[in-house]
């Protein structure tokens, strides 16, 4: 026994070393005394200071954030609604279309859908004079691509979900718009917090939307790393990458918190309900008393 499971607990120790060793030496070289990149010089935290001073990297790493909660947010209510749609309606005009549409970004190149962008983009500028290339532009791009995987994450939850709840809602007087605020989005809470992790790290990541729809002064912080590679890497970049894997390990571990209290939360409620009923209804807890009474 304990030698079949030797293998897949080696296998995956070095699947765990090849993900997440290359983000421990990134950090680790933030603290690099030396400018090479890729020579250990000792400990340092100037370089911490000067990516402050530096007004470029600090500029696309607000705008960056700055469009990756703006997507994460409108995918995740955008996809909801349409899983919500595709899950619990079977029949409806244009379910074949929107299901088509919301799949197509999952397998097209992120190239084709940022010229795609692009272009749209150019001939309604020059038609009506809005909008220009900047924010709002890329914000676009993101939740394009975003929407898709928040709709699978949130539809596969919704697949999953006991639909005699929401029906017991409805026979107790609740209305559709009750049910679906006060007993669907709750069960699918974890669902809603994985599908705004995913958009969130997706638009954070992007390059080649960011680089198609990005104009003067409104350039995201993975574009700037980019244009800086092509050129020598530089200490800084070093710890642009450690600040953003800060981030992100800050925001999982806050949803993880968030996720692990409302399941606490639910729990008690749940245990608290059952001893109510139990109150009420003693002969439940007292077993089949009824048998023998009679």
């Amino acid at each position: 026994m304990k030698r079949s499971m030797a293998v897949p607990m080696t296998w995956m120790t070095l699947v765990y070393i090849f993900l997440y060793l290359p983000i421990v030496v990134l950090v680790v070289y933030s603290f690099n005394d030396s400018r090479m990149v890729t020579l250990w010089g000792g400990w340092t935290l100037k370089w911490y200071g000067a990516v402050v001073h530096d007004h470029e990297v600090i500029s696309g790493l607000m705008l960056s954030l700055k469009v990756a909660l703006a997507t994460a947010t409108t995918s995740v209510v955008l996809g909801t609604l349409a899983a919500f749609a595709l899950t619990r309606y079977r029949r409806f005009r244009g379910k074949g279309l929107l299901n088509f549409m919301i799949n197509i970004p999952l397998v097209m190149p992120t190239v084709v859908i940022a010229l795609a962008l692009l272009l749209f983009f150019v001939t309604v500028q020059k038609a009506i004079g809005f909008p220009q290339k900047g924010f709002f532009t890329i914000f676009i791009g993101h939740t394009v691509m975003a929407i898709s995987y928040a709709t699978v994450v949130v539809q596969s939850r919704l697949k999953e979900m006991d639909q005699s709840i929401e029906e017991a809602a409805m026979d107790l007087g609740a209305r559709p718009f009750q049910v679906f605020m006060l007993v669907t989005l709750p069960s699918i809470s974890q669902a809603l917090a994985s599908a705004w992790l995913l958009a969130f790290s997706l638009s954070l990541d992007e390059v080649v939307i960011s680089a198609f729809l990005s104009g003067p002064g409104s350039t995201t912080l993975p574009v700037v790393i980019f244009s800086r590679a092509r050129l020598g890497l530089s200490p800084t970049i070093n710890v642009v990458g450690a600040i953003t894997v800060y981030l992100v390990i800050v925001a999982v571990a806050i949803s993880s918190v968030l996720m692990a209290r409302r399941e606490r939360l639910r729990a008690k409620e749940s245990a608290d309900a059952y001893r109510q009923q139990m109150d009420f209804h003693p002969a439940i807890h007292a077993g089949d008393t009824g048998t023998v009474l009679s």
